[in-house]
């Protein structure tokens, strides 16, 4: 039943569909024998086949319009199995590393084994071995967006209203919500969701680790137009920036030197073997995730906040290399 696929399945059975015809698929064909279309009305199959094929063309799958004889009234669809296989892969340990960095924005239950799975058969075709340390101090820290992530980025794709049950940031009050979901993003270590929330009747913007229950999609496809000027709303407007400063060892923590601004008279000849460096920031909690990823090579001098985040990270990280973590 097509209310039991969704929209990623669809895709994939129409990508398997179309490369496996003999010839081409008419969209009567593709109705009657893909997952997803075949209860569906005749109106809604016309949408959302259109909106399938605009998809898998972004995507640079290359869906081509195959005309029977020359007769316009007899089109079908097919996928060129040349123009579609990927060729052969010469990945540098540059390039290599760049695409761990990339893998890392997944390390989610959804979607973690697939980027490493991934990786492990790049890495086995990149010149040479790759050198982990290109990417030290750079890889995304994004927290994971658990489950909530899958079921809105096909609402998104169809068009649905999403409800679940939300803990606001500053007052904590949980309430059922209801919105049309627009796009899903990050900024800083957070996920977000930017939509109109209905209850309210304005754009909002939710955290997902503050939503507590399942997301469920609910009401028909094609419900509401996205904005086209969708802004860059984010969760919540950062803090005052502020200085970081930080002894950090010699050529270490690169992407936080890239950084640093100018240092100051009284920065010097503070650590015989480390450099002083003053890194601007907003969020103590990012910043400390960072700082706690390089271990002994950044020491945290000022603010005091900062350090004890740090050190708190560090010491639960140590607990739970001693077994001493609780699941």
């Amino acid at each position: 039943m097509a209310d039991q696929t969704t929209p990623a399945e669809r895709l994939l059975n129409l990508v398997i569909a179309l490369l496996n015809t003999s010839s081409r698929m008419t969209k009567e064909q593709i109705r009657a024998s893909v997952t997803g279309y075949d209860s569906e009305t005749n109106d809604a199959f016309e949408r959302m086949f259109e909106r399938d094929k605009d998809a898998l063309r972004d995507l640079g799958i290359p869906v081509m319009t195959v005309q029977a004889n020359g007769r316009s009234d007899e089109v079908g669809y097919r996928i060129d199995p040349e123009a579609y296989t990927l060729g052969d892969i010469e990945l540098s340990p540059a390039e290599l590393a760049v695409l761990s960095l990339a893998s890392g924005f997944w390390r989610d239950a959804a979607l973690h084994r697939d980027a490493n799975r991934a990786l492990t058969k790049l890495r086995a075709v990149a010149e040479g071995s790759a050198q982990d340390d290109l990417a030290a101090g750079l890889m995304p820290r994004v927290q994971p967006a658990g489950q909530a992530l899958p079921v809105l980025l096909d609402a998104i794709l169809e068009r649905r209203a999403v409800q679940f049950t939300y803990r606001a940031a500053y007052t904590g009050e949980v309430t059922e919500r209801e919105v049309e979901p627009w796009r899903v993003q990050t900024h800083g270590a957070g996920w977000y969701l930017l939509g109109l929330d209905r209850g309210r009747g304005e754009p909002r913007s939710f955290r997902l680790n503050r939503i507590l229950s399942a997301v469920k999609a609910f009401g028909p496809t094609e419900a509401y137009e996205i904005p086209a000027d969708v802004g860059e709303e984010r969760g919540g407007e950062p803090g005052p920036e502020r200085e970081a400063v930080l002894a950090v060892l010699p050529e270490r923590a690169g992407a936080l030197r890239v950084r640093a601004s100018a240092t100051r008279d009284e920065d010097a000849g503070r650590f015989a073997d480390r450099d002083v460096v003053r890194v601007p920031f907003r969020s103590t909690m990012e910043l400390a995730y960072e700082i706690a990823g390089y271990g002994a090579t950044v020491l945290v001098l000022e603010p005091p906040e900062l350090r004890d985040v740090v050190v708190g990270r560090l010491r639960r990280a140590a607990e739970l290399g001693e077994g001493g973590g609780r699941g």
